[in-house]
């Protein structure tokens, strides 16, 4: 009864382990994925006021205000889709999957900017990779590997992506290549940074495998269809 209570016990430390990983990687992601949001939000509002002067004319030219409201229309649809993907970040959706390629652009288009002010470039060499990996996976695993390497790396370096894969894996390679140049103070940084701990019990709980040396990270995510 004893172990049992134990085994119990060592599980759920597990799982609370893992889930304060993801809360430290999510808040790390906090602001980027805000940058994300009003990228989609500012042309509404930029459009509206366009459209305002417009119906302020003594005989308003109906054919642009339509077309106006068509854009509206384009870009209140594209703010929603993102609004309603952002919240499968906090609450993925069990057994989605990603095209491997895809996957990883996801997160460089997220990550590119933050990284920049911080004096890193990230660069993905990933092509030709339509292999179907788990959407969670790759949001969790891939950006909390970046976030460290970034937290533990000297500035200024280029951080380079490259890919293969065969049956059943497809695998990640994270190589640090430093280089030289001037790095702006980036402020401080909205949380704690991540550790090589956290990123590896997010790993495991999503079955990636993650090696770590000198010259950077590999990931090898399991490949589901």
């Amino acid at each position: 009864m004893n172990d049992t209570s134990s085994s119990i016990s060592a599980a759920e430390a597990n799982l609370m382990r893992v889930e304060s990983a993801r809360y430290a990687l999510l808040r790390r992601l906090a602001f980027a994925m805000r940058h994300q949001l009003v990228m989609h939000l500012q042309p509404i509002g930029m459009v509206t006021e366009v459209m305002e002067r417009r119906l302020r004319a003594t005989v308003p030219d109906l054919a642009q205000v339509h077309d106006g409201m068509t854009k509206i229309n384009g870009f209140s649809k594209a703010a929603v889709q993102e609004c309603l993907d952002v919240i499968t970040w906090l609450a993925p959706e069990p057994g989605a999957t990603v095209a491997f390629e895809a996957g990883v652009q996801e997160c460089m288009t997220l990550l590119r900017s933050n990284f920049s002010f911080r004096g890193f470039t990230v660069r993905s060499e990933v092509q030709s990779m339509p292999q179907q990996v788990g959407k969670s996976a790759m949001r969790m695993v891939l950006p909390g590997a970046l976030v460290a390497l970034a937290d533990t790396t000297p500035a200024p370096a280029t951080i380079v992506l490259t890919a293969r894969a065969d049956d059943d894996v497809a695998r990640l390679e994270l190589h640090v290549q430093r280089t030289e140049g001037e790095v702006l103070p980036g402020g401080e940084q909205p949380y704690r940074p991540m550790n090589w701990d956290e990123v590896q019990a997010m790993a495991r709980a999503e079955d990636v495998e993650l090696r770590r040396d000198e010259g950077g990270v590999a990931l090898e995510f399991p490949i589901l269809e």
